[in-house]
């Protein structure tokens, strides 16, 4: 009993976290639920939720690697696969960017893989596709997982891994031409013509405007090889809006040294030294250490942007500023043409290199913010690193600029004041904002993954029993300086360990961990992709390794 291990969810973080697991030379009894049919894709990346003109954002490079890389795997598919996505075999590029399916398509095989590999190191594993957990019991010597109804309650564990990704709404289009999630894509194909509002530039937003938009025409290439975009006949009045409070369009990929180089003053040790200080004054601090990292790499920029001036209220604004003064669409085809060119010649700027190598280091300051500069921290400073991370592949930046040139797609800026309103009997919505009211007969929320509350988790008996809790601003309400007594506000998420461990109280809380995504949002707010999938089930696989390793041990000094 005590090697069984169960993991709920079969995408990424699922995946590596068996990866790590397979590792252990103890053999494992690890049985992997996947409500889905087909088990090791992951939602982001499933055809039955994506069209296949959506791009994945991670190259072959940035893939932690399992058993094979994505480029060497797509290297050996047969060319009629390959024509199916538009890849051209001789063009397979480690930094090249695939539909989402795709990258779907390779996850699969290598789970295949590591399946493969566990039987050969002697561990169990038992995949139940199509079986979705309803409920959760933690128990007093065991945990038990749920997957029928009445009294079924399916099998005991020692561990129970919650890897269950991305959460979408089961409903999408909850009023008429209202849609409050992007996903599934063929909820969009059927959206007719005329006006389109869509909420959001990023990603998620291009790819809900490139699924509506390949229903009402084509892209295609002209005598001189530019990529334009040709309306159909049946369109009639298409035309889409992209909104977001900047009205700003996302940068192109850039590139950048893969694996990351070290900061040289912003470093993890400096950052952990500033965090074992306390909270009081870390934001402040931490900005002082990045802002003398990247003044350090382009000292240019810095003075350009009056870096000495800022602080960790104003940076954001200084460094919008530029985009902010210009038409978003030249901006992206000026920004996009910068981008090639580096890439090709493998340039680096600086400055967004410094943001870049950063991010991450920085982000272990959140946990310990007091409110305040919680509040701080996420009102601007946050935006600048997602606005850096979140770059999309050349090709999403070149179908924008095409739909635009083809007069059918504009950007709005809302500002930090508007309002979205739907009428009974009346399709689409209503953008208000200070000065403009804009109908849409179509809306699509397309702002990606929300952060959720330990109450949205879908297992009511750990939310009935209080094994899942809200994450509070500080980790021990103890540690609370004087002056914030009193003032402790619960941030949403499930309160869990740097290894992922449900924090309750109660006897098995080592034995329950939440890898859930949209639980961990409000701790770790540059969570994202794979690679985040990757380090939280490397984290999550060697802690149960350890606890086991621990367990024997003490069984053998008491026998």
């Amino acid at each position: 009993m005590k090697n069984r291990i169960c993991i709920i969810g079969s995408g990424p973080t699922g995946i590596y976290t068996l990866k790590n697991l397979i590792a252990s030379p103890t053999p494992l009894d690890i049985t992997i639920y996947e409500a889905e049919s087909e088990a090791g894709k992951g939602t982001p990346y499933l055809p039955s939720i994506n069209d296949p003109v959506m791009l994945c954002n991670i190259p072959s490079i940035e893939i932690p690697f399992i058993g094979q890389t994505l480029m060497d795997w797509l290297a050996k598919q047969p060319d009629a696969y390959l024509q199916r996505f538009g890849i051209v075999k001789s063009e397979i590029d480690e930094r090249q960017f695939y539909p989402r399916v795709v990258l779907g398509d390779y996850l699969h095989t290598q789970f295949q893989f590591l399946l493969t590999v566990a039987k050969e190191k002697g561990h169990a594993v038992l995949v139940k596709p199509a079986h979705r957990v309803t409920d959760i019991v933690v128990g007093e010597t065991a945990i038990q997982v749920k997957t029928g109804q009445g009294e079924d309650l399916g099998s005991s564990f020692s561990y129970v891994v919650i890897a269950t990704g991305h959460d979408w709404p089961e409903t999408t289009e909850t009023k008429p031409g209202y849609f409050v999630s992007p996903w599934p894509a063929s909820a969009l194909e059927g959206i007719p013509s005329g006006s389109l509002g869509i909420l959001g530039t990023s990603l998620s937003a291009i790819d809900a405007l490139m699924t509506v938009s390949t229903a009402h025409g084509s892209f295609l290439y002209d005598e001189a090889g530019a990529l334009i975009y040709k309306p159909a006949a049946s369109s009639g009045d298409f035309h889409a809006t992209m909104m977001s409070r900047k009205g700003l369009l996302p940068e192109a990929d850039f590139y950048f040294p893969i694996p990351y180089e070290t900061p040289t003053i912003c470093t993890e040790e400096a950052v952990d030294a500033l965090i074992a200080k306390g909270s009081s004054g870390l934001l402040d601090a931490t900005f002082t250490l990045f802002s003398q990292e990247l003044a350090l790499r382009d000292p240019e920029y810095a003075m350009k942007i009056g870096l000495s001036d800022l602080d960790a209220d104003s940076f954001a604004d200084a460094y919008y500023a530029q985009r902010s003064g210009i038409d978003a669409f030249a901006w992206a085809a000026r920004n996009l043409a910068e981008a090639q060119g580096n890439m090709i010649q493998k340039v680096t700027v600086p400055w967004r290199n410094a943001i870049m190598i950063t991010h991450e280091i920085i982000a272990r300051i959140v946990p310990h913010l007091d409110l305040n500069d919680f509040r701080r921290f996420g009102k601007s400073f946050k935006s600048i690193f997602i606005d850096e991370y979140a770059t999309v592949p050349h090709l999403s930046i070149q179908r924008l600029l095409a739909l635009h040139n083809a007069g059918v797609l504009s950007i709005q800026k809302l500002g930090n004041d508007y309002e979205i309103e739907t009428a009974p009997g009346k399709r689409g919505a209503t953008v208000k904002t200070e000065s403009e009211r804009l109908e849409f007969d179509t809306f699509i929320d397309a702002t990606g993954q929300s952060a959720h509350s330990a109450k949205d988790i879908p297992f009511p008996s750990l939310v009935n029993a209080n094994v899942v809790r809200e994450a509070p601003t500080l980790r021990e309400l103890s540690v609370l300086p004087e002056d914030h007594v009193g003032e402790v506000e619960y941030l949403g998420g499930i309160d869990v360990d740097e290894d992922y461990r449900v924090i309750s109280g109660g006897a098995l809380q080592t034995a329950l961990y939440c890898a859930a995504i949209p639980y961990l949002l409000h701790k770790h707010p540059f969570i994202q992709g794979i690679t985040s999938a990757a380090e939280i089930g490397e984290a999550v696989a060697a802690s149960i390794i350890a606890d086991m390793a621990r367990a024997d041990f003490h069984e053998r000094l008491t026998a």
